[in-house]
């Protein structure tokens, strides 16, 4: 396996390794590095995968001058290596929202981590700031949450838009077919009234960036992306509570 780098928007790098035994078709496991003058990590990988995320990223900026490490829910693709990497940056520190931080990252994490409220900003200078945004339950995790950063229009979508295959880094073509197929095949996300609600919340945000998790980059309307994806989530809750009706005579 070899881990990629592509920057895909200004001072924004999408690093990527694809993993052809997952899945039908393979999977993209990406994180994202946002430079400033406090470099932030969304994702850390796997902590097998460590040493090759580490080496892409070093290739960007020195690994120990990260500050901030950053996911989207506990699990293992997502923060799977946090621990090396606040080894490796001695200023780094966890940030999360404060779900995350109670149930799962005060214990787990080797430094004590910052809980982030919804709608919590950092700035990490040089004109970079992050926004966090409470989804719980969205995809799936109650502790999950997203990432926006303000000035290039970019959301971190984490396993939101998830889909199989080798991609170039940055496309302009419809993801949410894809998703939805990948949905049928993997059934990831934890299907609840409220996630229509919760994709059509971040569509305000109206995005020109959307960085996956697991698939492409997006680039262009980002906003009508989440909204159709929030309108197959509504299709799939109003099935599974047809389905789960009890009948009466």
């Amino acid at each position: 396996m070899q881990t990629r780098v592509a920057d895909i928007a200004d001072g924004v790098y999408r690093l990527s390794t694809f993993v052809p035994e997952v899945g039908p078709g393979g999977l993209t496991f990406n994180q994202f590095l946002v430079l400033g003058d406090e470099p932030l990590l969304f994702h850390t990988g796997l902590r097998r995968m460590f040493p090759l995320v580490r080496e892409a990223a070093s290739r960007l900026i020195a690994p120990e001058r990260l500050r901030w490490i950053t996911f989207g829910h506990y699990e293992a693709d997502e923060c799977g290596a946090m621990n090396e990497w606040l080894a490796t940056a001695p200023y780094a520190g966890v940030a999360h929202g404060r779900t995350g931080c109670d149930v799962s990252l005060n214990d787990m994490a080797d430094r004590p981590p910052r809980p982030l409220e919804d709608g919590e900003v950092i700035d990490l200078g040089g004109g970079k700031r992050v926004r966090y945004i409470d989804t719980p339950h969205t995809p799936h995790g109650w502790d999950a949450g997203l990432l926006y950063e303000e000035s290039t229009g970019t959301l971190f979508c984490g396993d939101l838009f998830t889909q199989a295959g080798d991609e170039p880094p940055l496309v302009e073509r419809d993801i949410v077919g894809p998703a939805i197929a990948a949905e049928d095949v993997f059934g990831y996300s934890a299907l609840n009234p409220d996630m229509g609600a919760t994709l059509r919340r971040l569509s305000d945000l109206t995005p020109r960036t959307l960085a996956l998790m697991h698939g492409p980059s997006f680039t262009g309307d980002g906003a009508a992306a989440l909204r159709a994806l929030a309108d197959d989530y509504d299709r799939r809750a109003l099935q599974r509570r047809r389905t789960s009706e009890p009948a009466f005579a």
